[in-house]
């Protein structure tokens, strides 16, 4: 049986509280749904002396919307993002990829902010200590070898979370609070192509918020996962793209993000400059097609191969694209 390690549980019932105790205790991990923090805790992946439960912050709860802005609560779940009808109306790519995180208990649980800040995945990382220890450790956790790229000193770890490249189709940003204030930042600025580092969030941030901009409403969106399970697993490659055309067919906007093939959430620029002002054909798919393929940079992170990886991502581009442009 694998057990928990020990740790002090900090309550705070608002985000100044949450604040404070980020201020005052160094080795501290974030607490919100637990689907992620709590088999990596039982894995010895984190051994931190305090864990910081912010269920309790009912501010960081719901969905609400202003003039300019839909604003998400890091703490809202990722079944009620799914089942919001606003979601649902104006920003379907967010409610499909919502939908798919594993099963109907990890939606549940499992948080808009949390699936946000998703640690890395690798098949040489996410195992019990004891496996770990067997294999003398890894680059990114009590080692200094990596196994996916012997002799290198870069982590490779994938970044799975399905939301992510959702939002940054969407331009969306993140509210962020800690000890100075608060601070707005958009998501292609937060996330990090580095599997140890990940994102640029200080040991005491937290998200509060995700904003959507009102002007990302009304396109057409569609979120493609590949997964062995369908009920339960992190994506082995995924992708989000929004997108609308005019009366001629002529595509007005596009964007195109990739996740689970690169340490952190890609968007595809080059397809968006190809697409935009020209009715979407054959050849401009299998352009687009190629443009994914060379963002994908799947490493051997997973049991399943590099090359099956990266052939889905085009895949999925291409079924994305004739659902949205067509």
């Amino acid at each position: 049986m694998i057990t928990m390690p020990q740790f002090t549980v900090l309550q705070p019932e608002n985000v100044s509280q949450a604040v404070d105790f980020l201020a005052k205790h160094k080795d501290l991990r974030v607490l919100a749904g637990g689907s992620d923090l709590v088999v990596n805790l039982r894995n010895r992946l984190f051994t931190p002396e305090y864990v910081l439960d912010i269920k309790g912050i009912k501010d960081l709860h719901g969905i609400k919307q202003t003039e300019q802005v839909v604003s998400i609560g890091a703490l809202t779940s990722l079944t009620e993002v799914s089942k919001n009808k606003l979601v649902q109306e104006h920003y379907p790519v967010l409610a499909m990829a919502a939908h798919v995180v594993a099963g109907p208990n990890i939606r549940n649980m499992g948080t808009i902010g949390g699936n946000i800040c998703l640690d890395t995945r690798c098949y040489w990382y996410n195992q019990s200590f004891f496996w770990r220890k067997s294999c003398n450790f890894c680059l990114k956790k009590d080692g200094d070898i990596c196994h996916v790229a012997p002799g290198g000193k870069y982590c490779w770890a994938a970044y799975s979370g399905d939301t992510a490249p959702a939002l940054l189709t969407l331009d969306a940003s993140i509210k962020i609070a800690s000890p100075k204030g608060e601070r707005i930042v958009a998501l292609k600025g937060f996330f990090v192509m580095d599997g140890i580092k990940k994102y640029n969030l200080d040991s005491n941030e937290i998200i509060t918020e995700v904003l959507i901009p009102k002007t990302s409403a009304g396109c057409q969106g569609t979120y493609k996962k590949l997964r062995i399970r369908d009920s339960v697993d992190y994506p082995l490659a995924g992708v989000a793209i929004t997108g609308k055309v005019n009366k001629e067919g002529v595509c007005q906007a596009v964007s195109v993000a990739l996740t689970a093939v690169n340490p952190a959430p890609v968007l595809v620029p080059e397809i968006t400059d190809l697409l935009v002002g020209k009715k979407l054909d054959d050849e401009l798919v299998e352009k687009s097609v190629e443009l994914a393929r060379k963002t994908a940079k799947p490493m051997k992170t997973t049991l399943s191969t590099m090359p099956y990886r990266r052939h889905m991502v085009g895949v999925f581009v291409k079924q994305g694209l004739m659902e949205v442009l067509k």
